[in-house]
C-alpha cells in the first residue's frame, strides 16, 4: 500500500478557542465545505459531529479534543475534475474551556498549525490568551478568525485591536469585513481586492465581485499596511517596493507564507461560521499560508542508549518515529492511543519499540478518526495522525519508534491540578470496578491524578477545576458504571518555607545484635528558580520543586547511603509540618553525618534524613500557600458595584476593567478557595445575564488567619 497523496498536501492544523468564540461550530462547517458529512450539525441543537460524548451534547460544550480527516480544494478551482489540486486536513477540534485545557496542550505539541477562533464582540478573551502561550511554546503557526460578526455589538476592529494588543502586534488584517451586526454579507480580500459574498443553500456557493464604493478607501488603506507588512520580510522586494514596483500576486504570497510559517505574521480573516460566511477562504489560507510537514524543522530527540541529540525529517524513507499524545477508552474497540507519525511508516501486525519505557508492543490495528467514527487502515505515512488499537503499556507522552534507530521526542509537560475531591463507591461491587475506571480515565487524562490518604484510607481524586471532576464523575457512572458519593471540592494547597535552618537527624536503635544507626546533618533553604537551560553540578539532582546538594567530604557517609538520604527527604516533603500538605521549592544542602561500620543501613539514613527534614522545616518559617485563579466576569454596567464588592469580599484583588462589547469586563486574581460556587452566585446577582471564567495563575502566601483556620481544620 502506497501514499496516496504527497507529503506536500498535507496540512495537520488544530482549531483553537475561548469557549464559545465559535469553535466547534467552525468545525462543523470544514466538515460539510470539504464535503465530509452532509448535514451540518449545531452546537445548540446537540448533533455536532466534533462533540459526540454525551456530556459535551448536553452541556453544548467540548470536552475532548477530536480528530478529523477530511479533503479540501482551494475555491475557485473545484470544477476542475483534477484530483491533484486535493489537500488532505488533519485536523483536532479542542476545547475552550480551562478545565481541559490539557487537551490543547497535547494537541499543539503534535500539530503544524492552527486556526485561532475570536468572538467578534468579546474579541481576546482569557482562554484565548492561554491557547496562544501553547502555541508560542510549541512554535505553531497560526491564522486568526474574527467570527460571530453577525452578533449585535461585533466590532471587526475592536476585536483585530485586541489581538494586536494583548496577544502579538504580528497580527495584520487580511480582510475587512462587507458590513457588521446584521449587515454582515461577507469579506473583503485586500490581497485580490475582491468582494466576497456566500449563496446557496449553506453558504456553498462563493460570489466574487467588486469592492462596493463606499469601502473602497478603506481596503485600499488597509491594503498598503498589508503589502508594507509583508515585503518587509524579503529584502529584495523591499528593495523593489521603495523603487514604486510592487511584487506581484504570487510573490507576495511566496514571501507571506514564508513568514506565516517562521511565526513572523499571523494573517487575520474574518466572517460568521453560524451564518455560513467566511469558513471556506479561511480553508484557502490553511491551503496558501500554513505549513506541510516538509516545510518544518526536523523533530529533534535524544538517543536513549547514549543520550546523544537525533533527528527525524519528514520522508517516508527515514525509520518511525511517532509521539502518543492521547489515550482514549473506546466501549467497541478498547483502549485506543493517538499517535503523530513524524517519519517512516507503520503497518498494521508489526512491531514498536517504547523507547520511554524500553518494551515491544505489537500494533493489531490502526483506525483513522472522524471524531467518534473510525476506519481502520493497513498502513500510516509520515505526517499522519491516528490511533493504534491494544496498546497495553504506552501512555501519554511516549516515543514510538523503532528499535534499530531509537530516539526518545521530549515529554509534554502539564499543568498541576488545583482542585481535589474525596470519592468512595456507593456499594461493595463498585469498590473495584471505581478503581479500574480511575486508572482508565487517569490514562487518559494527565492532569487528573488519584491518590489514597494514608491516615483516612480515602480516595483522592485531582483535577483542573470543578467542571472537570464533576465530568470524571460522570463518565464513570455512565461508562463504567461505577456510582461513587464525592465530596465538597478542596483546594490543593501546597507547603513552603520562607527562611532558612540548619538541622540534623540521628536514628539509632539497638536491638541485641545488628541494630539501626543513621546520622545526617542538612542545611535547608528556600529554592532559588533556576534556569532550565543551566548546567546542573554533579553533586547536585534538581527537579521543579526540590534540590538536593550532596556536600559530603571524606567519607562521612558512605556513598550507597546518599540515595537513600535523598529519598527520605522527597518522602518527608509529601508531608509538610503545618497541616501535611505537600512542600515545594526545597533546597536540601546535605553537608556532614557519621556512620556505624556494622550497623548503618539504608532505612536508618532515610529515617535519619525524614527527621532532619521535618526538624529544618520547622525552624525555617514554614507557610502554606495557596492557588491564586486569575478570573474575568463580564456583566451589564449597572451590575459592576455589586461585583467588585463581592470579589474583594473574597480576599480578590481587581487588576482592571474593560468595555467588552455592551458589557463590563472585570479582571481579578481571586483565592481558588473563595471561588467556589461563584458561578451561581454570580448567576442570582445579575438577574442570569453575567459571565465568569477563571483559571490557575500562580500559587501565593495564605494569610496567618486563614492558615490558623486551615491548621484546624486539619489536625
Amino acid at each position: 500500500m502506497n501514499r496516496d497523496y504527497p507529503l506536500e498536501k498535507v496540512r495537520n492544523f488544530g482549531i483553537i478557542a475561548h469557549i464559545d468564540a465559535g469553535k466547534t461550530t467552525t468545525s462543523e462547517r470544514v466538515l460539510y465545505y470539504t464535503g465530509s458529512q452532509h448535514k451540518i450539525g449545531e452546537v445548540h441543537e446537540g448533533e455536532t459531529t466534533t462533540d459526540w460524548m454525551e456530556q459535551e451534547r448536553e452541556r453544548g460544550i467540548t470536552i475532548t479534543s477530536a480528530a478529523i480527516t477530511c479533503f479540501w480544494t482551494k475555491t475557485g478551482e473545484k470544477d476542475k475534475k483534477d484530483t491533484s489540486k486535493k489537500f488532505r486536513f488533519n485536523i483536532i477540534d479542542t476545547p475552550g474551556h480551562i478545565d481541559f485545557t490539557a487537551e490543547v496542550k497535547r494537541s499543539m505539541r503534535v500539530l503544524d498549525g492552527a486556526i485561532v477562533v475570536f468572538d467578534g464582540v468579546a474579541g481576546v478573551e482569557p482562554q484565548s490568551e492561554t491557547n496562544w502561550r501553547y502555541a508560542d511554546e510549541a512554535a505553531v503557526p497560526r491564522v486568526c478568525f474574527i467570527n460571530k460578526l453577525d452578533r449585535t455589538g461585533a466590532s471587526f476592529e475592536h476585536s483585530y485591536a485586541s489581538i494586536l494588543d494583548r496577544l502579538s502586534p504580528k497580527a495584520i488584517r487580511m480582510q475587512i469585513p462587507l458590513g457588521e451586526e446584521d449587515k454582515h454579507e461577507g469579506a473583503i480580500d485586500l490581497l485580490t481586492m475582491k468582494a466576497y459574498t456566500y449563496a446557496g443553500n449553506m453558504g456553498d456557493e462563493v460570489i466574487e465581485g467588486e469592492i462596493p464604493a463606499h469601502l473602497l478607501e478603506d481596503a485600499k488603506k488597509y491594503r498598503a499596511e498589508l503589502i508594507e507588512r509583508i515585503v518587509e520580510q524579503d529584502d529584495a522586494a523591499m528593495g523593489a517596493y521603495l523603487e514604486g514596483k510592487e511584487p506581484s500576486l504570487e510573490e507576495l504570497n511566496k514571501i507571506l507564507r514564508k513568514a506565516v510559517i517562521n511565526n513572523d505574521i499571523f494573517p487575520v480573516y474574518c466572517g460568521s461560521a453560524l451564518k455560513n460566511k467566511g469558513v471556506q477562504l479561511v480553508l484557502d489560507a490553511v491551503v496558501d499560508y500554513l505549513p506541510s510537514p516538509l516545510d518544518l524543522k526536523p523533530v529533534t530527540g535524544t538517543n536513549p542508549k547514549t543520550g546523544e541529540p537525533v533527528e527525524r525529517h519528514a520522508s517516508d524513507d527515514e525509520p518511525f518515529c511517532a509521539l502518543a499524545f492521547k489515550l482514549q477508552t473506546d466501549p467497541f474497540v478498547g483502549a485506543l492511543t493517538f499517535f503523530r507519525v513524524y517519519s517512516g511508516t507503520l503497518t498494521a501486525g508489526s512491531y514498536v519499540y517504547n523507547s520511554t519505557t524500553g518494551t515491544k508492543e505489537r500494533i493489531s490495528r490502526i483506525v483513522r478518526l472522524q471524531a467518534d467514527k473510525r476506519e481502520e487502515v493497513e498502513k500510516v505515512f509520515t505526517g499522519e495522525i491516528a490511533a493504534a488499537v491494544g496498546l497495553k503499556d504506552t501512555k501519554t507522552s511516549h516515543t514510538l519508534c523503532d528499535e534499530d534507530a531509537p530516539i526518545m521526542l521530549e515529554e509534554i509537560k502539564f499543568p498541576e491540578p488545583v482542585v481535589s475531591l474525596r470519592i468512595e463507591p456507593k456499594t461493595k461491587a463498585d469498590q473495584e470496578k471505581m478503581g479500574m475506571a480511575l486508572r482508565k480515565l487517569s490514562d487518559e487524562d494527565p492532569t487528573f491524578r488519584i491518590k489514597t490518604d494514608e491516615e483516612t484510607n480515602e480516595t483522592i481524586i485531582s483535577g483542573m477545576g470543578e467542571l472537570h471532576l464533576e465530568i470524571l464523575v460522570d463518565r464513570m457512572k455512565r461508562e463504567f458504571n461505577v456510582v461513587a458519593d464525592v465530596g465538597k471540592p478542596q483546594v490543593a494547597y501546597r507547603e513552603t518555607i520562607l527562611g532558612s535552618a540548619e538541622a540534623e537527624g540521628k536514628y539509632i536503635k539497638q536491638t541485641g545484635g545488628k541494630g539501626q544507626y543513621g546520622h545526617v546533618k542538612i542545611r535547608m533553604k528556600k529554592m532559588e528558580p533556576v534556569d532550565p537551560e543551566a548546567k546542573v553540578a554533579k553533586n547536585v539532582t534538581r527537579e521543579d520543586h526540590f534540590e538536593f546538594i550532596n556536600n559530603i567530604k571524606g567519607g562521612a557517609i558512605p556513598q550507597e547511603f546518599i540515595t537513600p538520604v535523598e529519598k527520605g527527604m522527597r518522602e518527608a516533603m509529601t508531608r509538610g509540618v503545618l497541616a501535611g500538605f505537600p512542600m515545594v521549592d526545597i533546597s536540601i544542602d546535605l553537608y556532614d553525618g557519621s556512620y556505624h561500620d556494622v550497623d548503618s543501613s539504608e532505612i536508618a539514613y532515610k529515617i535519619a534524613a525524614s527527621m532532619a527534614f521535618q526538624e529544618a522545616a520547622q525552624k525555617a518559617k514554614a507557610v502554606i500557600l495557596e492557588p491564586i485563579m486569575r478570573v474575568e466576569v463580564v456583566v451589564p454596567e449597572k451590575f459592576m458595584g455589586d461585583i467588585t464588592g463581592s470579589i474583594s469580599g473574597k480576599r480578590g484583588q481587581i487588576e482592571g476593567m474593560e468595555d467588552r462589547g455592551m458589557n463590563k469586563a472585570v479582571h481579578a486574581k481571586v483565592p481558588l478557595s473563595e471561588m467556589f460556587g461563584y458561578t451561581t452566585t454570580l448567576r442570582s446577582m445579575t438577574e442570569g445575564r453575567g459571565n465568569m471564567t477563571m483559571e490557575f495563575d500562580h500559587y501565593d502566601v495564605v494569610p496567618s488567619n486563614v492558615a490558623a483556620d486551615i491548621i484546624a481544620s486539619r489536625k
